[in-house]
C-alpha cells in the first residue's frame, strides 16, 4: 500500500510505509510518543463523512505534514510544529507526513490510498 499524490495526471509516491489508524485507539494515539517516523512513512485517519477534524501535536516531538481530504481531493495542507502544532480542517481522512514530503502538494490536488 502507498499514498500517491497526483497532480496534471502525473503520479508520485508521497510515502510507501503506510499504517492505517482504523481503531478509535489507534486514532487517539496518532503519532504520540514516537520519536520519529520512517521518510517513506504516512499515517492515514480514515472517518465515516466529511467533517471538520482536528489534529494536535502533543506528545510529538517532529513536525509533519497534513493532509485534510474529502474524498481523493485535498481540501488543507498545513506543517504542524512538533509539540505544539493544531491543524483543523474539512475531511472525511488524514494523512500524516514527515515535514517536506508534501511540499509540492496543493489544495484541490488528487491525494489517494493505493492498494
Amino acid at each position: 500500500m502507498h499514498v500517491e499524490h497526483r497532480r496534471n495526471g502525473t503520479p508520485r509516491t508521497l510515502a510507501s510505509d503506510v499504517e492505517v489508524a482504523d481503531s478509535f485507539l489507534s486514532k487517539s494515539r496518532g503519532l504520540m510518543f514516537r520519536r520519529r517516523v520512517p521518510d517513506d512513512y504516512a499515517l492515514v485517519f480514515e472517518f465515516d463523512s466529511p467533517d471538520r477534524r482536528s489534529l494536535h501535536m502533543v506528545f510529538v516531538p517532529f513536525p509533519i505534514d497534513a493532509l485534510w481530504l474529502v474524498g481523493e481531493e485535498v481540501t488543507k495542507k498545513k506543517r504542524l510544529r512538533g509539540w505544539v502544532g493544531i491543524g483543523f480542517g474539512l475531511a472525511d481522512r488524514i494523512v500524516e507526513l514527515p515535514a517536506g514530503a508534501a511540499e509540492d502538494v496543493e489544495r484541490g490536488d488528487t491525494v489517494r490510498l493505493v492498494e
